[in-house]
This record gives structure tokens, C-alpha cells and sequence, in this order.
């Protein structure tokens, strides 16, 4: 059995490969933090369908290329119908790329701080059904208002909680799913 919301052959794949899996990986963080921040108001399928053209139009999330974007390069991206053409959500990955920048010298690696939050250690979600899942948590109010204070945007708590969710610093596939055990063992 496979959690319910992966309903199509992306979103299958997302979930049986990548979802709730520990991250790691800074360039990945940063991508993550872009794309979850593109989905407010959307739906993360409709994320998923663009995730390739995000990783071409942002230079495959390299965050110091991201951090020099200026004004041409982001009107250049409001043209861009492989994304999400909003304003607001394109300056902010070139914000969130400065304040990410300023976490890596500060912590060492995004990895290091935003894995701090949790103790470096995956939360078990125990999840029985789709309804028990929080959009949002503590922790996740926690990190949104720290990343505030460091100057980041579109990092809300609701935004954050699947952040988390996706990169595996929770593990809440059902655990009637076959990945929970699998991703609770790593793998």
C-alpha cells in the first residue's frame, strides 16, 4: 500500500524515490526551499510537472548563481511559462538564496542548521491515516520564524511542515505505507 495522495505516475514516483527520505544535500535543501515556496496556493503536482523546467530556469539550484540574479534575470523568468510566473515568488528564491548563503557561513551548511531543529534526527510521524498529518507543527512554527528573522520569505509554517516532510526530517508516510519502514531503516 502506497500513502494516498500519490495519485499519478509523477507523484507515485516522487513519493516511491525521493519523499521523506533524510536530505542531506545543500543544493537539494535550496531547491526544495524554491519549490515549496512556488506551490503556496498550488498544488505540488502542479509543482512536480514543472520541477524540470525550475531546475533549467534556476540554474539547477546552484544558490550562489541564484544569489546574483538581478533585475533583467528575474524579468527574463516572469516570461518563463515553464514556471510559476509570479513575482513575488521569483525574487524571493533570489532572497532566500542571499539569507541561504549567510546560514552556510554562519552553520557551516544549511544541512547543519536546519537539521539542528530536529536533534539531526528524523521525527517518526507514526501516521495511521492521511487525516492525522499537521500542515503544520511546532517545529515547523519554529523554523518559519527563524528563517524569518534571517530575512527569508515564503517560509510560513504550513510551507515549512511539507518542506520537512519532503526532505525526510519527518517521516510521515502512513505506516500501512511500504515506504515508512523503508525510509524508517534508510532506504
Amino acid at each position: 500500500m502506497r500513502c494516498g495522495w500519490a495519485t499519478n505516475d509523477l507523484a507515485i514516483h516522487y513519493h516511491d524515490t525521493e519523499w521523506g527520505v533524510p536530505l542531506h544535500d545543500d543544493r537539494a535543501f535550496f531547491e526544495f526551499l524554491v519549490l515549496e515556496g512556488a506551490q503556496a496556493g498550488l498544488s505540488w503536482d502542479t509543482i512536480l510537472k514543472k520541477r524540470d523546467n525550475y531546475r533549467k530556469a534556476f540554474d539547477n539550484f546552484n544558490v550562489k548563481k541564484v544569489a546574483k540574479y538581478d533585475d533583467a534575470k528575474c524579468a527574463l523568468l516572469m516570461q518563463n511559462e515553464g514556471i510559476i510566473r509570479n513575482r513575488l515568488k521569483i525574487t524571493s528564491a533570489v532572497r532566500n538564496a542571499k539569507a541561504f548563503l549567510k546560514v552556510q557561513k554562519e552553520f557551516g551548511s544549511f544541512d547543519a542548521y536546519i537539521w539542528s531543529f530536529v536533534g539531526r534526527k528524523s521525527i517518526d510521524g507514526k501516521r495511521k491515516a492521511l487525516g492525522d498529518v499537521p500542515a503544520k507543527t511546532d517545529i515547523s512554527d519554529a523554523i518559519s520564524n527563524d528563517l524569518k528573522k534571517r530575512g527569508f520569505n515564503f517560509v510560513g509554517s504550513t510551507i515549512m511542515y511539507a518542506f520537512m516532510q519532503a526532505t525526510g526530517m519527518v517521516n510521515d508516510h502512513l505506516t500501512s505505507c511500504f515506504r515508512y519502514g523503508e525510509v524508517k531503516h534508510g532506504r
